[in-house]
């Protein structure tokens, strides 16, 4: 996860160095300027860094949700059923004809929803000494974790607010 972090910053500096001041950026315009100003091969790695990223987030998303759905609810989907299901709604709207840029935008609004949802559990549950035991969070901890999660879901209210509006 950390790679793929690392790709989607590398990816925004590059994009936002070359085409700073030009108006609003697609994914298929940075793809023609990065191959107009830097050369095919720096478009065609511009593609392939997206791919993988993609690649990385998708998988471990799958995988989160499928630790999640045997650890917690005792329930286990077969690999391909899974899979299909992770990526048919991405696919659908490329068949569809959405915009990439625009469903690319739209999917992380859409996500943002889950992250309270995960963050808030997460230090309610690594506060409680009977589910820790000795790994319980010191107060400290906790309350760091407490700050970050109000920080992100603030964020990702935000987020949709600005989008939405």
């Amino acid at each position: 996860m950390l790679l793929a972090g690392v790709v989607n910053a590398v990816l925004l500096v590059v994009a936002a160095g070359l085409f700073s001041g030009e108006g609003e950026q697609s994914l298929e315009s940075v793809h023609a300027g990065l191959a107009e100003r830097s050369g095919q091969g720096a478009s065609i790695a511009f593609a392939l860094a997206l791919l993988a990223s993609g690649f990385a987030a998708s998988s471990v998303g799958t995988h989160a949700g499928q630790v999640v759905m045997a650890g917690f609810l005792q329930r286990s989907i077969p690999v391909l059923l899974r899979r299909t299901i992770t990526v048919a709604p991405a696919v659908g709207l490329l068949v569809w004809g959405a915009d990439p840029t625009t469903a690319l935008v739209w999917s992380q609004v859409v996500l943002s929803f889950g992250i309270p949802f995960a963050l808030v559990p997460l230090v309610w549950l690594t506060a409680r000494r009977s589910v820790m035991g000795a790994w319980v969070n010191r107060r400290v901890t906790t309350a760091a974790a407490v700050l970050v999660a109000l920080a992100v879901t603030a964020l990702n209210a935000w987020l949709v607010v600005d989008v939405l509006t």
